[in-house]
């Protein structure tokens, strides 16, 4: 497995399809706290990655406290437009944690102030009112991270 890729209470079906699908073709792990906006076999779901489903490694968790007490000891990265080091700025390696918000509102305050030493961004305009799409976001993330580790086992 090369990465683990996190979704923290994921709303939009099409986005965690196409993370899902990403994870699969990159030999990645996906991770995903619920509540869930969605139930797994929403249509949308399906059309944007639900045939690659079943070859997924996906792990469900509650909530953020059952996914952090199974780990919270291994390095996470947060993914948020609140960060100051940028997503090219940190050496990633393999096995590392890469966790996104909630398309609407990211992750809690908490949860910020928890992994405020492993926040990343991705940079855009200051001005813009909106960041980039969940599932480019992971995407750019995660082929950077792959990048660095050598992107094992891809060809």
């Amino acid at each position: 497995m090369n990465l683990n890729i996190v979704l923290y209470q994921p709303e939009i079906p099409q986005n965690t399809g196409n993370i899902g699908r990403t994870c699969v073709l990159t030999n990645s792990r996906l991770h995903l706290i619920k509540p869930l906006g969605f139930s797994v076999t929403d249509k949308y779901l399906k059309r944007s990655g639900m045939d690659y489903w079943k070859l997924l490694d996906v792990v469900y968790y509650n909530s953020f406290e059952e996914f952090y007490k199974a780990n919270g000891n291994q390095r996470i990265y947060l993914s948020t437009t609140k960060a100051i080091k940028y997503y090219t700025e940190v050496k990633y390696s393999k096995g590392d944690f890469i966790m996104f918000g909630r398309e609407s509102s990211g992750v809690t305050d908490e949860i910020k102030e928890l992994f405020r030493e492993t926040m990343i961004k991705i940079p855009m305009l200051e001005t813009s009112e909106r960041s980039l799409n969940l599932s480019n976001s992971a995407a750019i993330i995660a082929y950077e991270a792959l990048r660095q580790t050598g992107f094992d086992n891809m060809k």
